[in-house]
Parts: structure tokens; sequence; C-alpha cells
């Protein structure tokens, strides 16, 4: 129980207010008097509590028929039900939590690996805050110089913000806000997942691969073209990561409609990836084959942002060992689905492109609002770093990043920096 009547609910269940953040042996008693049961009773005394506010804990045996008593003899009391996350939505409230904290001991709870526990965790523990919150200090640093030179241009003791300083000034807090938004996309995607999809031309081994990553016989395989005609999902898990893997109908020039109908669920989903793999032959490779006009047409679309890795399939036919490389257009896999040879080099690949580290210390398992945030700041200093800015839309463009960063954590108040400015600098004294 929370709230400034928990102390009054204390006396009328267990007869008194137990001790502050002491454990005490207490029987549980209902309007009459007669015993509910026996437990353990603990007092946490607002504000240093969860919630911020005075706290009762009554531990008891855990029966319904005890557990019903309790409760109805609370209610009795003057207290009620907790709605859905109360207890959170007050701590953030009473200022115990930011925002970002909140969110994390829901993603916590929701957590489906260890490295996604360990990254709710650290921003639980209010690493991400931190984190967000020293970027938007160096922000605010500069914001101060440039309103001060803006609104106090006569005053003595106010410096006057040379342009090579506010660009060096500015292009830290942008490495900073980078180094952040690398950490919480790497969390984005242990807590969401990775989207992967298989794309390439029709037989070249993408519902083989799917089926091998996977374990099972996820999609179904034959020798014929365009046996795939829809797109074929199944969720795996490597080193903690969930990828989500996505085989697509294969592309080429076909009349049945059908098929068409499965490319173009093909190419919806590769505008919806983070990472393609584009699956090729050793057969088509050696005879000089080129890929179908659709399928090289479509993988060539895909936009600078989506990472890109291409598997060379079917080596059991040449008896080629497995092997990785990496030249200009990228990293390129051989290996062979069917016998699984490569395949170890192929989930290390997606760890690697996917941003992962072996044990992902240091991520913070952002949600996609933080990552949107955290890119609307970006995308406000990349404005103020353009040329030679006027100082007054210099000023506007800190002003809506410092803003982003705030609506991370929840915190970002109109008169801030009013004060930071006045407590900073002797104008008007």
């Amino acid at each position: 129980m929370s709230g400034p009547a928990a102390a009054r609910v204390a006396e009328g269940v267990v007869g008194s207010v137990p001790a502050d953040r002491l454990a005490t042996l207490r029987t549980f008693r209902d309007g009459s008097g007669a015993a509910l049961d026996v437990g353990v009773a603990l007092w946490f005394a607002g504000p240093r509590s969860f919630t911020g506010e005075d706290v009762l804990e009554l531990h008891g045996h855990g029966g319904p028929v005890v557990l019903r008593g309790v409760l109805q003899r609370c209610v009795e009391l003057g207290a009620r039900i907790a709605e859905p996350g109360e207890f959170t939505r007050r701590a953030y409230v009473n200022e115990r939590i930011d925002l970002a904290q909140a969110e994390a001991i829901a993603d916590l709870i929701d957590a489906s690996s260890e490295q996604a526990a360990r990254g709710a965790l650290r921003s639980l523990s209010g690493e991400f805050s931190a984190a967000v919150d020293r970027v938007a200090d160096r922000l605010l640093d500069l914001r101060i110089l440039v309103e001060a030179t803006l609104d106090f241009p006569e005053e003595d003791g106010v410096d006057f913000l040379a342009e090579s300083d506010a660009l060096q000034r500015l292009a830290v807090v942008r490495s900073e806000l980078e180094s952040v938004f690398r950490a919480a996309r790497q969390g984005s995607a242990l807590r969401e997942g990775l989207v992967v999809v298989l794309a390439g031309a029709p037989n070249v081994g993408k519902s083989s691969l799917l089926n091998r990553l996977a374990g099972e016989d996820v999609a179904i395989v034959t020798e014929h073209p365009g046996t795939t005609r829809d797109t074929v999902r199944q969720t795996i898990v490597v080193d903690g990561l969930p990828i989500h893997l996505v085989d697509t109908a294969g592309l080429r020039d076909s009349s049945d409609p059908v098929e068409q109908l499965g490319m173009q669920r093909t190419r919806e989903a590769l505008a919806r990836a983070d990472l393609v793999i584009s699956v090729r032959t050793v057969e088509a490779l050696s005879g000089g084959i080129p890929d179908p006009l659709l399928a090289s047409q479509a993988l060539d679309a895909l936009p600078s942002s989506v990472a890109r890795l291409t598997v060379v399939n079917k080596t059991d036919l040449t008896g080629e060992a497995a092997s990785e490389s990496q030249d200009s257009a990228g990293w390129t896999i051989r290996l062979s689905a069917r016998s699984g040879d490569g395949i170890d080099l192929l989930r290390a690949a997606l760890l690697r492109l996917g941003g992962q580290s072996e044990t992902g210390e240091g991520v913070f398992l952002a949600r996609a609002r933080h990552l949107a945030a955290l890119q609307e700041a970006e995308g406000h200093l990349s404005a103020a770093a353009v040329g030679r800015l006027p100082a007054d839309l210099l000023a506007e463009e800190l002003r809506l990043a410092h803003e982003a960063l705030g609506s991370i954590v929840g915190r970002m108040t109109s008169d801030a920096l009013l004060g930071e400015i006045f407590g900073r600098f002797c104008i008007g004294k």
C-alpha cells in the first residue's frame, strides 16, 4: 500500500505502524479483531520509498482465501486496488525515478533473454538516463553561451561565443550523442529483435537457409523455382539477440499472379528490414549467371541505413570450405545450407552486423521513442553545424535538440535555461 493513508491501514491491520525499514512479525486482523494471518509487516516512510510516499508491505502466506480477507480489510480502511503500473507512475511523479527508468521496469519484466535483462537493469539503475544527461549538460553549456551572447551583448562578464569555439563544442556534443545512440540502438534490437530478410532469386536456397538457422523445417524446400509464394517468419535467439527471420518469395519475371503477389510482399518485407541477406549460389557465380533483373533492382534500391550481407550458398557442390571475406561491397559468407558448413560464420555475422557485443556490456534497453528522440536531437544538431548559421537560429536548433533529449527522461522545464544563465553569469547585479 502506498499513500498518505498507509499509516491508518497499518494501524487497522497490524495494530500500529511498524518501525521504519525493519521486518516485523505481526498478526493480520479483520474488522472484528479476529486473526486473518500471521506474517511480516514492513514500513517504508516517505520519501525514502520506491514511490516516494509512505509504503506498507504485508507478507502473508499467500493463500487466496487469506489474501482476499487481507485485501478486503485494507479496502475497508480506505485503500483501493492499484491501477496497472500505478506504483511506477507514482515513483515517477514523485521524482524517485525518471521516465526512462519507469519504462525499464516493464522491459525488465518482459525481457526475453539474459542480455535483454541486463540491458533493462542498466537502464533501471539510471545508466541510460545518466548518459543522456551528460550529453544534455554539454548541450546546456553551449546554449548558455549562445543565449547569453544574444540576450546580454552589452554586459560585462559575458563571454562572446566565437564561431570556432561553437563548432568545436558542437562536435563534442554530436560525438557523445552518437555513442549514446549506438548503445541505445543495440539495446533496441535486444528488446524488439533484429528483422533479417532473406532475399534473392528463386531456388538459391533461402528457405533451406531459414530452416538451417531455425533448426527445424519451417519452410517448404523443393527444386522447383517459385515454391515460396508468401513470407515465412521464424524467430530465433543468437547469443541473447532475438532475430526475426523472414524468408521471401524469389524475385524474377513471372506472369503468375500469385507469384507476383508474393514478390510484392517481398518488397514490403525489404522495406521493413534491419538487415538483408542477399542469397546467391556458387553455381551462378562460377557460371557467370547474373541475378534476375528484378532481384538486382530490389536489392540495389535498399536504403543505406539497411545493413546488407551476401551469402553464397551451395558450397557443398564444389567441395570448398566455408569462408568469410570483406570488400568495398560489404561482407560475404560462402556456406552450405544443406550441410550446415559455415552457419556459425553466419550467426557471428548476424551479431556483428546487428551491432551486438558478445556480452552486451554498455547496452541500454532503449525503446523506439528513445531512438526517435535521439535521432531528432541529432537532426537539430546537424542543422546547427551547417555553415555560418546566425546566432538566433543556432540557439533555436540547440533548444530543440535539448528538448528532444529532455523528453527521453521526462524532464524539461522552460525556466531551466533562464535559471542557469542567471546562475552562471553575473548579469544585472
